[in-house]
């Protein structure tokens, strides 16, 4: 199930590239990155008030978790400053690229309380095949 919701979830991010990006060609690219956060900030909301639940106190989050919202933030920026000037498939390939690279860094260190998972030979031979298929797709 979770597989076939990371594709999902995959399609998702290619349409939101798109989406994001033409409007970071009609507003420019630092107001579209407000208006984007500002539009997910009210839907959140939305669906915080609609979703009751027991909540952690914000007090009780540490504080580097909090940082995801500036990575967010940078990654919506940079990917709206690349829109336009490489294809949408090389801005996702190479944000798979830094995802996957930054994942085996975490799993190897266990880094923000997640599970150590160590690198091994076969995830060094599909970052192999990430790097070659990136090479195919951006010079052919």
């Amino acid at each position: 199930m979770y597989n076939s919701l990371s594709i999902f979830i995959g399609a998702l991010i290619a349409a939101m590239v798109v989406l994001n990006g033409e409007l970071s060609s009609i507003a420019g690219s630092y107001p579209a990155t407000v208006i984007i956060h500002i539009v997910g900030l009210l839907l959140s909301l939305v669906l915080l008030i609609i979703k009751r639940g027991k909540r952690k106190s914000p007090a009780k989050i540490p504080f580097p978790f909090y940082l995801g919202g500036v990575v967010g933030v940078g990654t919506t920026l940079f990917t709206n400053l690349a829109f336009g000037n490489i294809s949408i498939s090389a801005i996702l390939a190479l944000s798979l690229l830094g995802e996957s690279v930054t994942a085996l860094f975490i799993d190897q260190y266990g880094l923000f309380g997640s599970v150590i998972r160590r690198i091994n030979r076969r995830k060094i031979v599909g970052l192999l095949w990430i790097i070659a298929g990136i090479s195919v797709m951006i010079i052919f």
